[in-house]
């Protein structure tokens, strides 16, 4: 006997923000619209708004057809917002307003890619384990000090959920669709899609350490992995050594053999890249973004900058706001 809850029909929507992802986007919709196939009958009604109450305009620039944004007594069971680009395209008070008024009525609401941050932005993140695309992390700490995200797939927090975007909503749906039809369903669903290894929650986001960089070594690994964690107040190459139970000579060696780079250069290079999508992603000033990566001034920070990226910091900045528009 088919429970009440199963005979009736979910309402999902997305909220799009333009320059969203068509991948992360379609990762979403599409395990439930397979749902509804191989159940032989509608157990989600998907529906998609924008504030506009157009089409939503993908990063690809393919438009998506939407409604106004949902209001109250909808009926919407879940709503999710997805976002990409840059946080500074993400200032939509309306939106926010929506998912407050919508949470406030009892309304799950998730976030997709950078739609996290949004959440985090209504107000709706405090105390909640969650998830956001790695790239937009850095962006959403500096903004929202008190609220770390962690580099999971996906994270499902009561009635919020947090997802990292690109393919990762695969696994995201076939989490919630197991949670409602069952395992066996769900896995027909992801076979539907060729979707043959399901990720669990916590799995990573990126590839690690030692894909990324192509070595094994354990002790260099360990340097790498501490060198990332602590962009904001690096350590010296005494103190790294040391924790990889190496001397400084044999860590150069390391470095010099197996990277063909330095201790300091690929430092230097962590840092630099973290203060280039800051200064894309974040409303820092420069003088913050140089103190944020572990440089003593913003003259320091500039110099380097110039040295490693053949422009100022300051021109980068115009290119990413030119980008976003």
């Amino acid at each position: 006997m088919v429970s009440d809850d199963l005979k009736n029909v979910q309402k999902i929507g997305f909220i799009l923000i333009p320059g969203f992802a068509l991948m992360s986007y379609a990762s979403a919709v599409e395990p439930l619209r397979a749902a509804n196939l191989l159940a032989g009958r509608d157990i989600y009604a998907l529906s998609a708004h924008t504030i506009e109450g157009i089409a939503g305009m993908t990063s690809s620039g393919i438009p998506v057809p939407a409604t106004p944004l949902p209001v109250r007594g909808s009926g919407f069971h879940t709503v999710f917002v997805c976002a990409g680009g840059t946080p500074v395209d993400w200032n939509v008070p309306p939106v926010l307003a929506c998912l407050r008024q919508l949470a406030r009525d009892g309304v799950r609401i998730g976030g997709i890619s950078g739609g996290p941050y949004l959440m985090a932005a209504a107000g709706l993140l405090e105390d909640r384990d969650f998830t956001i695309h790695w790239e937009h992390a850095p962006a959403l700490m500096e903004a929202f000090p008190g609220l770390p995200p962690r580099q999971a797939r996906y994270v499902l927090d009561g009635n919020r959920i947090t997802c990292g975007g690109g393919v990762a909503p695969l696994d995201m749906m076939h989490a919630l669709i197991s949670e409602r039809m069952g395992s066996d369903f769900a896995r027909r669903v992801s076979d539907w899609y060729l979707h043959t290894h399901v990720e669990s929650s916590g799995a990573p986001q990126r590839a690690s350490l030692a894909q990324r960089y192509g070595i094994n070594h354990p002790g260099l690994l360990t340097v790498l992995e501490k060198m990332e964690a602590t962009i904001e107040a690096p350590l010296d190459r005494q103190t790294m050594a040391a924790l990889a139970g190496l001397s400084p000579r044999h860590l150069d060696r390391l470095f010099s053999s197996l990277m063909g780079s330095s201790f300091l250069l690929e430092y230097r290079k962590l840092r630099l890249d973290h203060a280039r999508r800051l200064l894309q992603q974040s409303p820092l000033s420069i003088s913050e973004i140089a103190f944020a990566t572990g440089f003593s001034s913003a003259g320091h920070f500039s110099r380097s900058y110039r040295t490693a990226f053949g422009e100022a910091p300051r021109s980068q900045r115009r290119i990413g706001s030119a980008a976003s528009r």
